[in-house]
């Protein structure tokens, strides 16, 4: 993993990044339209970033940072925005934001041990993706007629099936984390663990 910063996919993630408060402006302000253009671009430059970083072999750490804060950030934006709208329901909200409590709690014992974080697994990235889709699913589906309520029923899904993965990746990080522990020597060891998980 290289330490470049001016990168192609770290140009999209930081694009994304700084379109979290102006997302989040839209949605409070009810331009429904917008927030949702806004989110599904989102959505498509975090393949985008990935893919190229791959491609174009422009990997580096802070574009392992800078991605899965932004998607960290939409996700806590638009569950914020949602929630205060009464789109989305509490008990989901404290589901997810949960969740992010508890792998901020287990990142935090990993770090002393020497550990920066554990790798990304594909429960945590579809779990995501899931969520990105779910959405602007329910923020369409919060409107009237027929294809709103195609995408309410279409979202929920997308919500639920998101937030089972995102729990069953918190699971899968945990069970790695123990791994890792386990695995360190009498002592504690310094280790250059990469950036933390989705």
């Amino acid at each position: 993993m290289q330490d470049r910063i001016w990168t192609v996919p770290n140009a999209l993630s930081l694009a994304r990044l700084l379109g979290v408060p102006l997302f989040f402006w839209l949605v409070l302000s009810g331009h429904d339209g917008w927030a949702i253009g806004l989110l599904m671009l989102a959505g498509l430059s975090d393949w985008a970033d990935g893919k190229l970083a791959r491609v174009l072999n422009q990997t580096s750490r802070l574009g392992s940072i800078l991605d899965p804060a932004a998607d960290r950030l939409y996700i806590l934006a638009t569950l914020v925005g949602l929630t205060v709208r009464e789109i989305v329901p509490w008990w989901l909200t404290a589901l997810l934001v949960g969740r992010e409590v508890y792998m901020a709690g287990l990142l935090a014992l990993l770090k002393r041990y020497g550990w920066n974080g554990l790798p990304v697994h594909f429960a945590g990235k579809a779990a995501t993706l899931n969520l990105l889709y779910a959405f602007p699913l329910l923020l369409w589906g919060s409107h009237d007629g027929g294809v709103a309520t195609v995408a309410r029923v279409v979202g929920w899904a997308f919500a639920l099936w998101g937030a089972a993965l995102y729990w069953w990746a918190a699971i899968l990080y945990t069970v790695q984390a123990r791994q890792l522990i386990r695995a360190l020597p009498p002592g504690g060891a310094e280790n250059e663990g990469v950036v933390s998980a989705p």
